[in-house]
């Protein structure tokens, strides 16, 4: 893979977007970073695919903070982020991970879980 740093970086503030706000209430900002057939295990236990996230109100809203982001490249294109995230509204830790493809020039989120973690 080249240039895994930048890449690291890039994917890194792309899942720092995916937590603000103002993006996770944009329907055209949610429709540019998931990937059509985008699906996700939630912390809920829930599965939710793209459609879900892009409808009425878009993703909930949350004071989270991420840490411990890390790649893993799986081939040219195509790389798993793991991190960690404290959501200051629940009083929650969890453990998370996703799936990037590089497609048509831009990095896309193909697939995502939350797993509960006590810290």
């Amino acid at each position: 893979m080249k240039n895994q740093s930048s890449i690291n970086e890039h994917l890194c503030q792309l899942e720092k977007r995916l937590l603000e706000p103002e993006i996770r209430t944009a329907p055209a900002e949610l429709e540019k970073l998931l990937a059509d057939d985008f699906f996700e295990f939630g912390s809920s236990g829930n599965i939710r695919y793209k459609k879900d996230c892009i409808g009425e109100g878009g993703l909930s809203v949350r004071e989270m903070t991420l840490y411990d982001f890390d790649i893993h490249p799986l081939s040219e294109d195509v790389v798993l982020t793991t991190y960690r995230v404290m959501d200051e509204t629940r009083m929650q830790y969890t453990l998370r991970s996703s799936i990037w493809k590089f497609r048509d020039g831009r990095w896309q989120m193909f697939f995502h879980q939350g797993t509960p973690t006590k810290s």
